[in-house]
């Protein structure tokens, strides 16, 4: 049974034709997925992705267009008792780095993360792992 909502926020950022994704690891769970993650309660959608695309890779927001709001179904699956709200954002960004972008350990151990640009024409709904960002892609990205 569901009990709660989760709202994430996440940033489609391509350039030259590459798209920024993250490769995560939470305990033993790794997923690739587009830069970005949770609201935090006292926070807005967007004020949560600038944190966020900070917290990831020092990455500075510039400017963001909304792009897809789920409107569907979702359970979390690290939570399943939590329904997944998603807000996309295309978004400028001012990055100075390139392919291997960083590769971040939280000081526990249990969290890492390594973003980069990928080639968007190479991109498939199985380079990504989560559902909502295979539906992003089918049906913003490869039109």
């Amino acid at each position: 049974m569901i009990t709660r909502f989760n709202v994430r926020a996440y940033a489609i950022i391509i350039k030259d034709n590459r798209i920024l994704l993250a490769d995560e690891t939470i305990n033993d769970f790794s997923f690739t997925k587009f830069p970005g993650g949770g609201v935090e309660l006292g926070e807005g959608v967007l004020d949560a992705l600038r944190r966020e695309l900070m917290e990831e890779g020092e990455i500075e927001m510039l400017d963001a267009e909304h792009l897809y709001t789920t409107d569907f179904f979702q359970a979390s699956v690290f939570k399943p008792h939590d329904q997944i709200i998603s807000v996309y954002y295309k978004v400028k960004a001012d990055i100075v780095w390139d392919e291997k972008m960083s590769d971040q350990s939280r000081p526990d151990n249990f969290h890492s993360i390594r973003l980069y640009f990928y080639p968007l024409d190479e991109l498939s709904e199985e380079t990504l792992t989560f559902p909502i960002d295979k539906v992003v892609l089918k049906n913003f990205l490869k039109r």
